[in-house]
């Protein structure tokens, strides 16, 4: 399986239906206009048997972190970090869930941003769970942030630990 920047003349986005409105309507409006603007990148799982059709996708980018919001001992360590990775979205289509998609699309996403992490250092990977969602990320290692309860971070070199 393998992950391919959005490509709207290529994947048919309005078929795509994961349950969560706000999911659907960013990956068929939105995420095309975001990467022209380079605010952010989708990528998407196509179903091999018909290349339009997405499985899921997940959006990467930066975000600022507040330092003071992470354990102290992460604070010390990264005093002068401003940003960390985020995944901005992740979702798999209603059809597809429940075989193990949401764990791959999770994995891909984890490993293009430790590869991003190697060239433009970075030491967290952030997400903000959508309702329900907190588990699943949790079950991979991450952790709340002590001021906001749905977004989750993981370190960096937790992630190359875990990995590779």
């Amino acid at each position: 399986m393998n992950t391919l920047l959005l490509d709207k003349a290529k994947h048919d986005r309005t078929q795509f239906n994961c349950g969560i409105e706000t999911l659907n309507n960013y990956l068929k409006v939105m995420a095309s206009q975001q990467a022209k603007k380079d605010n952010t990148r989708t990528f998407v799982l196509e179903d091999k048997n018909d290349n339009s059709h997405i499985i899921g996708f997940y959006t990467l980018t930066m975000t600022p972190i507040n330092l003071k919001a992470l354990p102290d001992k992460l604070q010390k360590k990264h005093q002068s970090s401003t940003s960390g990775g985020l995944i901005a979205r992740l979702a798999v289509d209603q059809r597809y869930q429940g075989k193990g998609f949401g764990e791959w699309l999770l994995i891909d996403a984890l490993r293009k941003l430790i590869a991003a992490s190697d060239i433009v250092a970075f030491p967290v990977v952030i997400v903000d769970a959508k309702e329900g969602a907190k588990q699943f990320y949790q079950h991979y290692g991450f952790q709340s942030f002590e001021d906001t309860k749905h977004k989750l971070f993981i370190t960096v070199s937790d992630l190359r630990a875990s990995l590779y």
